[in-house]
């Protein structure tokens, strides 16, 4: 007998079996290459020939990554992905695969689950992304999304933190802040989340991964070092500098914060260079390359569509800084931390 203290139109109101199958109602056929998909104790895949696998794994935990009074669960379960997405664009690598477990409490109704079973799973189809299995169980709390995620790379194009070199250039695609900015919007009013106006809140509630445009820098060798921002700017130099061996000096003035969050912060009083690289959710790039590879950062730039912008350089020097308008420079902020 099913717990009748669960609302009807609950995942409680359902078994483990009947979550699947509406799971699988969001997929496509599996390809070829899936010998197994759903169904089995595990998935059975054929390896791509002549590719290095790429592995990945994130969670999204309510009340951590999210919050369920103002982030739709559609763009929860976009997220879910995403973030698993911008690493595998930070590789160089194309995603090919996703395994999901999730983490739900009875009480989640039904069209939610949907809602982020269609959020997903949509982002998974313009990335070709096939989902080949997982796990569902019962939480008392809070709801959970762990993703796992699996592409493939050429040999030795694997894009790494590592391999920065004293006067490589520092590069970020698209603009920052603009995630950490609609946070703050959605925070004091919710109601922004059922609006299309706002290129913050947008970018917060569903990031665009930079899949394309790490796919072309990798196959061109264009870059020395690359990083996803998911943690932010500051935490991203700081981590590219300290696994390469090298310093970076950063140019405040150089830096692409979007022009609505820099108004945002500044409304606020806040400083918007601060605000900027320190938050997360940005889900860009930052590459290092030598400067006579410009040319072919500047075609992965054109092919993908998504803007480079130069703000430093590495330094052989260690210290990690940041340049001011007034000629002054300060340690680069730490930036994002999951723990303290």
């Amino acid at each position: 007998m099913r717990n009748s203290a669960v609302a009807p139109g609950a995942v409680g109101d359902l078994s483990e079996a009947e979550l699947i199958a509406r799971v699988q109602a969001h997929l496509p056929p599996r390809p070829g290459w899936m010998l197994v998909g759903i169904g089995d104790d595990a998935a059975v895949v054929e390896p791509e020939r002549n590719r290095l696998e790429v592995l990945t794994v994130d969670a999204l935990v309510e009340g951590v990554h999210f919050d369920r009074a103002f982030t739709p669960a559609r763009a929860i379960g976009h997220r879910a992905l995403a973030v698993n997405l911008s690493d595998i664009a930070a590789m160089g690598a194309a995603p090919r695969l996703a395994l999901l477990s999730f983490a739900l409490p009875p009480h989640l109704p039904l069209a939610d689950f949907d809602d982020i079973l269609a959020g997903l799973t949509a982002l998974a189809l313009r990335h070709r992304v096939h989902v080949a299995g997982g796990n569902l169980t019962r939480s008392p709390g809070p709801l959970m999304l762990d993703v796992m995620l699996a592409g493939t790379v050429k040999r030795r194009r694997p894009l790494l933190r590592s391999g920065a070199r004293a006067g490589d250039d520092l590069y970020v695609s698209g603009t920052i802040g603009a995630a950490t900015a609609g946070l703050a919007m959605l925070s004091e009013r919710p109601e922004l989340a059922a609006e299309d106006g706002s290129p913050s809140v947008g970018r917060y509630l569903y990031p665009d991964p930079r899949i394309r445009l790490g796919l072309l820098i990798g196959r061109t060798r264009a870059a020395s070092a690359c990083m996803d921002l998911s943690d932010g700017l500051a935490d991203a130099v700081r981590q590219v500098a300290a696994a390469s061996g090298v310093g970076a000096a950063i140019d405040a003035e150089a830096l692409p914060i979007e022009a609505e969050a820099r108004a945002w912060f500044t409304a606020h009083g806040d400083d918007a260079v601060r605000a900027a690289v320190e938050g997360g959710d940005d889900y860009e790039l930052l590459v290092a390359a030598h400067p006579r590879h410009r040319r072919r950062l500047e075609a992965a730039r054109r092919l993908s569509g998504v803007s480079l912008t130069r703000i430093g350089v590495c330094t052989k020097d260690r210290a990690v800084t940041i340049g001011q308008s007034d000629g002054s420079t300060r340690p680069m902020p730490r930036g994002y931390a999951h723990f303290r």
